[in-house]
């Protein structure tokens, strides 16, 4: 494996969660700078991946736009962001079967760096790991993630029989591979929770602290 092995990485972008401080709805539709925070997302997204797939619940009709394949959770009951990396590693080994990897990105996070699969695919090679995060800041962001579609159903026995739902109780289990990013002029996962935070966004925006 190597650092440009990105054509067996699938990339998911997880919107199956239920947008609690934003008030409900999909966050990830509302609107930043006049197009929606995925719009912005999927731009810096689809060129790091060979295939995209996105993890969201209810109506897919919703997504229909974006021209990409819908995923719901395969764990019921919105069981967070480990439902959705398992519902990723799913959908790779049945869609893509050569793919080795999956990489997730959160959707509310609108200035996410362009360059993070050939990062954390360096990390894993670096280190020897089995899987890989983004950190940034001293803190860890595993919803941006490398996962291995191997271990899907280490993943599932976790989850539906442990009932295991905190990642890094799962990423514990193995070697985890740490991809740091700095925060110049901002955090790159800076990412719009609430109203304030996409105000705040539409301010970085406007002022040029990320291209758009």
């Amino acid at each position: 494996m190597t650092a440009n092995d990105a054509e067996g990485v699938v990339g998911l972008l997880l919107a199956g969660g239920l947008s609690r401080r934003m008030g409900g709805g999909d966050k990830t539709l509302r609107l930043l700078g006049g197009r929606t925070i995925l719009d912005h997302i999927l731009d810096r997204v689809r060129p790091q991946v060979e295939l995209l797939v996105l993890n969201a619940n209810g109506d897919p009709d919703r997504f229909a736009g974006t021209g990409l394949p819908v995923a719901p959770d395969v764990v019921p009951d919105y069981a967070g962001p480990l439902a959705g990396v398992l519902t990723g590693l799913d959908w790779a080994a049945e869609h893509a079967p050569e793919a080795r990897w999956v990489a997730t990105f959160a959707t509310d996070a609108p200035f996410q760096p362009t360059d993070l699969v050939e990062r954390l695919l360096d990390a894993v090679e670096r280190e020897g790991a089995d899987m890989a995060c983004a950190r940034s800041d001293g803190r860890e962001h595993p919803v941006f993630g490398l996962w291995p579609v191997h271990l899907r159903h280490d993943l599932r026995r976790a989850m539906l029989e442990e009932q295991v739902r905190k990642v890094d109780v799962w990423t514990a289990r193995y070697r985890l591979a740490i991809a740091d990013f700095d925060c110049d002029p901002i955090d790159p996962f800076f990412n719009t929770n609430r109203p304030d935070d996409l105000a705040e966004a539409e301010r970085l925006l406007a002022g040029g602290a990320f291209e758009s």
